[in-house]
């Protein structure tokens, strides 16, 4: 488990750069959710990126709508949304207002709340080993509590944000993004190199 340091939650500015250099630099960074049942945070080691209306597989792709108007919005903004009617997927948008883009948060590795995440992930009280608690999307938003009520919040004024804890990370590697069945030659997933929480295949580009 990563050592507790200082924390700060990172600014608008952070987010509204290219969206590749979001997706890595927020390798390392702490996603933390406060809710009435506790505090929930991990530490963000697989990112996946999605630019603009000329990528298919991004949810900009044919014009704005009424789902992906977040897309749109300024950056910092949460863009929740339910993915095949069954997980909800939580991903923070990048670039200027008006221009389509957003980093999907994929895996996280647990640091506070772990109790809670493992309640939130197995009511049953089975066991699920910590490396697997925030291992894919939709187990992360699971564990963490995230909902579709929490699309459309500040990342960096609600109880939903990013926290930059100065923790010390290994290698990065890039290679294709997983789970969609368009574009899927583009090399815009990035995840730390040999951690074990990593959701996917770690073939690099």
């Amino acid at each position: 488990m990563p050592t507790r340091r200082a924390s700060r939650v990172l600014p608008a500015s952070f987010y509204g750069r290219p969206t590749l250099r979001v997706a890595e630099d927020l390798l390392g960074k702490v996603l933390v959710h406060r809710t009435p049942d506790g505090v929930a945070a991990g530490m963000i080691v697989e990112t996946e990126a999605y630019i603009g209306e000329d990528d298919p597989a991004c949810h900009a792709a044919p014009g704005p709508t009424a789902r992906n108007a977040p897309l749109y919005g300024p950056p910092g903004i949460a863009y929740v949304y339910l993915n095949y009617g069954i997980h909800n997927l939580v991903n923070a948008v990048t670039e200027p207002k008006g221009r389509p883009a957003a980093v999907l948060i994929r895996a996280l590795e647990p640091i506070d709340g772990v109790r809670l995440m493992a309640r939130r992930r197995a009511p049953d009280g089975r066991l699920i080993d910590d490396h697997e608690l925030c291992r894919g999307p939709g187990n992360l938003t699971r564990a963490l509590g995230i909902t579709l009520a929490e699309n459309g919040l500040d990342l960096t004024t609600s109880n939903l944000c990013v926290e930059d804890r100065a923790l010390p990370i290994g290698g990065v590697s890039w290679g294709p993004r997983i789970g969609i069945r368009v574009a899927v030659d583009r090399p815009w997933r990035c995840w730390l190199r040999e951690h074990p929480s990593v959701s996917g295949p770690r073939k690099r580009a």
